[in-house]
């Protein structure tokens, strides 16, 4: 499963110098997913509605080159299995001259939204990203 997403650097996410704050691309990581699962049918907020929680168990990310005001990023986003009892989503971000500036993973679990205690991956989302790959 994979979707592209396009975002302009906003001013309040450089510095002084007018490059991207570090912290920004787990953002970034943030909308590509987000923008990913609801071009697929399934936005987070149904899976929440369902009762399912998806709490973030960890975060990496690698630093290749830096954005800075002015660029248009191309958020690239990916699942490459169907998770059982965690859903990693892949990222990686590039700016217009299709340089790779950073590239990560960002790992979520299935948490009961009432006992907030781990569960497998809801059958629909399982569904579709199989049926995506």
């Amino acid at each position: 499963m994979r979707s592209e997403l396009e975002l302009a650097v906003r001013y309040y996410e450089t510095d002084q110098m007018g490059i991207v704050h570090h912290s920004n691309y787990i953002r970034y990581f943030e909308c590509g997913r987000s923008d990913m699962m609801a071009k697929h049918g399934l936005p987070i907020e149904k899976i929440e509605e369902e009762g399912v929680m998806l709490p973030v168990v960890a975060v990496e990310c690698h630093y290749k080159a830096s954005a800075v005001m002015g660029d248009t990023l191309r958020i690239v986003s990916s699942i490459e299995k169907v998770p059982l009892a965690k859903l990693v989503v892949k990222s990686e971000v590039y700016n217009q001259e299709n340089v790779l500036l950073a590239y990560g993973a960002v790992t979520l679990g299935f948490i009961d939204a009432k006992t907030r205690h781990p569960v497998r991956c809801p059958e629909n989302l399982a569904e579709i990203i199989a049926a995506n790959l």
